[in-house]
């Protein structure tokens, strides 16, 4: 239970929140807010839900939990969403800044889906509010998705190739990773006249690109000038062997491939006191024959086994046998050792010629924004969506920010203290494990680590589920960042050096093989989550 002094501050917190609502409006009219949504009313009439049939969801007009404050709720499971709320103009970025902005709550967590906002193309490039899908075209797509190893706050711009006409969607590269708690987070990205783009969470900026770059977009907005030529061919006597086995070695005379591995220990003498006429088990002299036992239809009926108790003392029951110990006349199969190949001409890579799909661009052609649309398929429920904002500058998010989300916050914030110290009391672990949760997910943010983002998300998420485990996770997180590290500093790997050597016995070679690495678990088709019952993480695509 919360002391009486948290309860004044929680309700005094409420107050604020009723009062910063009450501002809204004046912010509103006063501001460069384009459009703003605060789902204080209900959004039937006002925003349109999909009538097709795969998008089953029911939306709400729901109160936040343990707030007076409402927004947008996925109320089900395991169901497919799509709602939309058309612009009465369109919005467009070509010029000075603009702001998105939005609050999502994950009141029940997040394990497999998404949270994200779709900025939709005007209506002319095919599309309809009732009609309103996965294929529907949008310029920009915003916000948090999760499920397996994806942990993202999501940026993808569908930008137009003016040489071929097609749309290519163009995915932020090394995003911020979703909150893992069941707090108010909003979300702001900032996209600034001179091409850059500065993404917020809890309005703390968590990473800053320039859409003309190509180490922060994938693909990059500006194709390559050059490509590898399709019609190039890698001559046929090309070596890429850098190596090859001596040809002028030959196998020792004593060296015998047909000697075993093992053999039997001629030395080794049975153990005082083995019992070689006793049985390692015998049958259990306490079991008795089922009444219902029936010969005839069941067969036989024999007594279970148990471990033989004279043989708990001996060191051994049963017939000895001699011991086998390793061979030392065994070397294995021979092979001959490995020596610099000659002809050896590097790696074959085709030749570069000009790229027919290149274009210059001194700042993105961004398509207008004709309506937000929401449009996800999700195991959770109780995710909701509130604030949605549009505007021209920096100042009028901040405003709102500051004063609907930051309010909620703060109260939400006491009161997952509250029960942390609650549940501290018989669980001290519990906050200790919260708290080193939220350094590793903030680790998982470091740019530098680039591809092993994704591995150490994946340990995480599984040290979440099951607790134990979490030190020997944090030892790993540590190792494949000094790894990453030294990679940066050092350039990668070096050059294994050349050494002639014996090939290694078998049970050496084993012993050394380096241990495979984990495959990069690939995002799951739709096809596949039905199947499966999960809901899929989230497909790239192109459209024409």
């Amino acid at each position: 239970m919360l002391n009486p002094v948290m309860k004044m501050n929680s309700l005094l917190l409420c107050c604020l929140i009723l009062t910063g609502c009450c501002l809204i409006s004046q912010i509103y009219a006063s501001s460069d807010a384009v459009f703003y949504e605060s789902f204080d009313e209900s959004f039937e009439g006002s925003w349109i839900v999909s009538e097709k049939e795969e998008y089953s969801g029911v939306w709400k007009h729901s109160k936040s939990e343990g707030h007076e404050d409402y927004g947008l709720l996925v109320s089900e499971q395991a169901r497919k969403y799509a709602i939309v709320k058309e612009l009465e103009k369109p919005v467009e970025l070509k010029d000075g800044t603009t702001v998105l902005q939005f609050e999502v709550r994950l009141q029940n967590g997040l394990k497999c889906g998404g949270a994200y906002l779709k900025y939709l193309r005007p209506q002319e490039a095919g599309w309809t509010a009732k009609g309103f899908d996965n294929e529907s075209p949008y310029s920009i797509m915003f916000g948090p998705d999760k499920c397996g190893a994806t942990n993202k706050v999501h940026f993808i711009l569908k930008h137009k190739n003016p040489k071929t006409g097609e749309y290519v969607e163009h995915h932020l590269k090394f995003p911020p990773t979703v909150p893992s708690d069941k707090l108010t987070h909003v979300y702001t990205a900032v996209i600034k006249p001179d091409n850059e783009l500065v993404i917020l969470v809890d309005g703390e900026e968590k990473k800053k690109a320039n859409f003309l770059s190509s180490e922060d977009f994938e693909p990059a907005l500006i194709p390559a000038k050059t490509i590898p030529d399709p019609d190039d061919q890698k001559p046929e006597d090309w070596d890429e062997r850098a190596q090859i086995p001596d040809p002028e070695a030959t196998k020792p005379e004593d060296w015998d491939e047909d000697a075993p591995m093992e053999i039997l220990d001629e030395e080794a003498e049975k153990p005082e006191g083995w019992l070689e006429d006793e049985p390692e088990e015998i049958d259990d002299p306490e079991a008795v024959k089922p009444e219902d036992w029936d010969d005839e239809e069941d067969g036989e009926w024999e007594a279970p086994k148990i471990d033989n108790p004279k043989c708990e003392s001996a060191p051994g029951c049963g017939e000895w046998r001699r011991p086998l110990k390793r061979n030392p006349a065994y070397k294995g199969k021979w092979h001959a050792p490995l020596i610099d190949n000659p002809a050896y001409k590097g790696i074959w890579k085709p030749r570069e010629i000009p790229n027919p799909e290149y274009f210059e661009l001194e700042k993105p052609d961004f398509e207008p924004i004709a309506a937000i649309g929401i449009e996800i398929w999700t195991m959770q429920d109780g995710i909701l969506f509130d604030n949605v904002l549009i505007a021209a500058d920096e100042k009028t998010a901040t405003e709102i920010r500051d004063t609907t989300w930051k309010l909620k916050f703060k109260v939400e914030e006491e009161k997952q203290k509250a029960e942390e110290q609650a549940a501290a009391g018989s669980d001290g672990l519990m906050g200790i494990q919260k708290t080193v949760f939220d350094v590793l997910y903030k680790l998982a943010d470091l740019p530098f680590l680039g591809d092993h983002k994704d591995k150490v998300l994946e340990a995480i998420e599984k040290a979440e589920k099951q607790p134990k485990i979490t030190i020997g996770v944090i030892v790993s997180i540590v190792v494949v960042i000094f790894s990453a590290l030294l990679k940066l500093l050092f350039g990668g790997k070096k050059a294994a050096k050349k050494v002639n050597v014996a090939p290694a016995k078998k049970e050496e070679a084993e012993e050394s093989k380096p241990a495979e690495g984990e495959e990069k678990e690939e995002e799951k088709s739709e096809d596949a989550a039905a199947a499966g019952g999960a809901a899929p993480c989230r497909k790239t695509r192109r459209d024409n």
